[in-house]
């Protein structure tokens, strides 16, 4: 399939490109810098002893190392990025033009409030959306991704505990939670428990009943769950956790499947985190940092993290000092240095105000018609572990590949040669061999159609015994499959150049 090798390596326009330090030479630079005496000083003791072991490279070929490197990577602009429970949405370039204005862009986390009014209003009206769609009375704004402000809100709870002279020891965790959950709580000094599945894929209330007790400081639910399923019993979950004393904690990170249709508020949460780089605009991982903020129920809001937002007859102002908060507020302490993601704050506000209400419920209604369209097109090819719809992603199993010598691994490494990125594989941990695709609103019919057919032909030649496609796969990608165990076992941490003197330690 892969036809004559080439001369040069290159595939085309696609180019063969080595590592950084295999290109460079000794004694090429892409600059001229002056000789520099180092005269006597307190940092005398802290000049390096021996080369600093950088590549040597002209000017043109650093830029176009870096293109072409660039040109290997998958992107949201570039098609398709169906990855489930990562919500690779499409970034509307009015938020990036608006997120890279002067005073948002610009604006140094030690300037005076006086002088940033206006990132204070804006901050103001962003908390003010995200209690509406919510129905939630409070917001911390610092965390700074989902995992941040899962800890945010475990810490807010325990805190809420003490106040309350409690010292519970558990946290409940469903067992298709996210990784984050349990790691967050035992990082917060709770034991944890998992709570077991149901068939169907959701939350098995008998196990939670025997679990719950008053040792439980707090169950951790996302919903809808990774499975792509909605909980049912979210009304009752939430009287079983408070009538035992516990709290209710959401995680937030499928918020596009349900914002603008239901407020967690109204379901008994007290705690949730919202990842604003995955619902409102930026998609996860889109090349910067996040933003992870934590609405709080009543019973939680005081014990929101510093810094405080008020507005009073001076204008905007922050609350830095615990002893110059509002009376009844109860603040644990900081989650970081300032007051979050500016340029996450710009976009996601930007993505509401030009969606509006209507047009935020209406993104989470397409998102969820569009993985129940890809469910209903291939259920009947491939394998769906769970009757009925889904929400915001679609899950299927390996069963269809069973005694096919084909695997979950190999559907998706076939997936790279027909130009698509993987969807999520092997999670959520409860479903043998899954294959987790979340498409998003952003997709148009064409598009699903188009990844639909690809899906569909290779389960066809799955089911024909034509296992050709699949070893080796990727074939036509700049790399073929590596061998992920003995990278794994054995990782490369460090490159030492041979051309090149030794970097200093």
């Amino acid at each position: 399939m892969t036809g004559l090798p080439t001369i040069s390596g290159d595939r085309g326009l696609d180019h063969e490109e080595q590592p950084i330090f295999e290109l460079g030479r000794a004694g090429v630079s892409g600059v001229d810098l002056p000789d520099m005496k180092v005269g006597d000083s307190r940092l005398a003791g802290q000049r390096r002893r021996a080369p600093v072991g950088l590549p040597g490279l002209s000017e043109p070929e650093v830029v176009r190392h870096y293109v072409r490197l660039s040109r290997m990577n998958y992107a949201i602009d570039a098609g398709l990025y169906p990855l489930g429970s990562c919500t690779m949405k499409h970034n509307p370039r009015l938020n990036e033009k608006l997120a890279r204005l002067p005073g948002f862009a610009d604006l140094h986390p030690l300037a005076p409030q006086s002088a940033a009014q206006g990132a204070l209003a804006l901050i103001a009206e962003l908390m003010r959306w995200l209690t509406t769609l919510t129905g939630m009375p409070a917001v911390a704004m610092s965390p700074k991704a989902g995992a941040h402000g899962e800890l945010c809100g475990i810490l807010t709870i325990r805190a809420a505990l003490i106040a309350r002279g409690e010292k519970r020891t558990h946290v409940l965790v469903p067992e298709s939670a996210h990784g984050t959950n349990p790691a967050t709580a035992a990082f917060a000094g709770f034991q944890v428990e998992e709570v077991k599945a149901t068939a169907d894929g959701r939350v098995d209330m008998d196990s939670l009943k025997s679990k719950l007790g008053p040792d439980t400081a707090a169950f951790m639910l996302t919903n809808p769950n990774t499975c792509g399923l909605f909980e049912r019993d979210m009304l009752e979950i939430a009287d079983l956790v408070h009538k035992v004393g516990a709290y209710f904690y959401c995680d937030g990170a499928n918020f596009n499947a349900i914002a603008g249709r239901v407020r967690p508020g109204d379901l008994g949460i007290d705690a949730m985190h919202i990842n604003l780089h995955k619902t409102f605009s930026t998609p996860h991982g889109g090349g910067g940092p996040g933003a992870g903020p934590v609405v709080l129920s009543e019973r939680l809001a005081p014990f929101a993290p510093l810094p405080l937002l008020v507005h009073d007859a001076s204008g905007f102002r922050l609350i830095e000092d615990r002893g110059a908060v509002p009376a009844g507020a109860q603040p644990f302490g900081r989650m970081c240095a300032f007051h979050g993601q500016m340029g996450m704050f710009v976009r996601a506000l930007a993505y509401m105000l030009s969606h509006g209400r209507d047009g935020v419920r209406q993104a989470s209604e397409d998102a969820v018609l569009s993985a129940n369209y890809v469910l209903a097109s291939l259920k009947d090819v491939m394998s769906a572990p769970f009757e009925g719809p889904c929400m915001h992603e679609a899950l299927f199993d390996d069963h269809f590949l069973h005694d096919t010598g084909v695997s979950t691994l190999d559907v998706a490494k076939a997936l790279i040669d027909e130009g698509y990125h993987p969807m999520t594989v092997y999670f959520p941990l409860v479903v043998h061999g899954a294959m987790l695709i979340e498409p998003t609103e952003s997709e148009s019919k064409e598009s699903l159609d188009r990844f639909i057919h690809v899906l569909k032909t290779l389960a066809g030649e799955v089911k024909a015994g034509r296992r050709e496609r699949f070893e080796g796969a990727p074939r036509l990608a700049p790399r073929r499959r590596l061998d992920e165990t003995a990278a794994s076992r054995k990782p490369v941490l460090r490159w030492t150049p041979k051309e090149l003197p030794k970097a200093a330690e």
